[in-house]
């Protein structure tokens, strides 16, 4: 069965939970599904439907670029929300 997913989500919630620690912001559930749905519309979505896709999209996240163009997004979100909380 195949299924539509964007691979984005689950980078951005793997790097969000290491970046919220070390920045020391709120963690309640509110600010981090608004400081990911920030920057998940700020980075450019991942879609993979196929195991070999999902797997071209690993390798992808392995360049560093990509890995700053996540953090960075998170990071100015994170400072949205923190200036911004809704909880």
């Amino acid at each position: 069965m195949f299924k539509l997913k964007n691979y984005m989500e689950e980078i951005v919630a793997h790097k969000i939970d290491q970046l919220l620690k070390i920045m020391n912001f709120c963690n309640c559930e509110k600010c981090r599904l608004d400081i990911m749905a920030i920057a998940l519309n700020d980075l450019p979505s991942k879609y993979v439907v196929t195991e070999k896709g999902e797997l071209f999209t690993k390798l992808k996240e392995l360049e560093s670029q990509f890995e700053v163009d996540v953090e960075t997004a998170i990071v100015k979100a994170a400072l949205f929300v923190s200036k911004n909380p809704k909880h």
